[in-house]
């Protein structure tokens, strides 16, 4: 499967945008750290490395539009059913512990972690649903 041309692009487009995402932000943690940002360019500087993680979600809907096998297709819609639902489930449970004090605040971007280790529980659910199919 990952020989496909359509996988191939996707693959070629997140290891960039990786790569933008790591250097801009030690960039940021650099300028932050040592106190050398301040007004506009810091929210600037503090927005960058959100960028690529958006340019991903991005690669993510390209790569559904360019896949041209209906099945590769669909097991990665599913996929990716899987991690939004996980990623909002989550956020959603830990909302509510915060609201009730009942949890400490944990940073709003680790919402997308969870929706990139959810993209791992739904390719092992892709798995089982494979295996259960053969």
């Amino acid at each position: 499967m990952t020989n496909r041309p359509a996988i191939r692009r996707y693959n070629r487009r997140v290891i960039t945008l990786m790569l933008i995402y790591a250097a801009t932000l030690m960039f940021a943690v650099y300028g932050f750290n040592r106190h050398l940002l301040s007004g506009p360019f810091a929210y600037l500087v503090a927005i960058l490395p959100a960028l690529p993680i958006i340019g991903v979600f991005a690669a993510m809907g390209r790569y559904l539009v360019e896949e041209t096998d209906e099945y590769v297709r669909m097991l990665t819609v599913r996929q990716t059913l899987y991690a939004t639902g996980f990623a909002l489930s989550i956020a959603t449970i830990w909302g509510f512990l915060e609201a009730f004090d009942l949890v400490g605040h944990i940073e709003s971007y680790y919402i997308a972690v969870l929706w990139f280790a959810g993209l791992g529980f739904g390719n092992c659910m892709n798995a089982l649903t494979k295996a259960r199919e053969a």
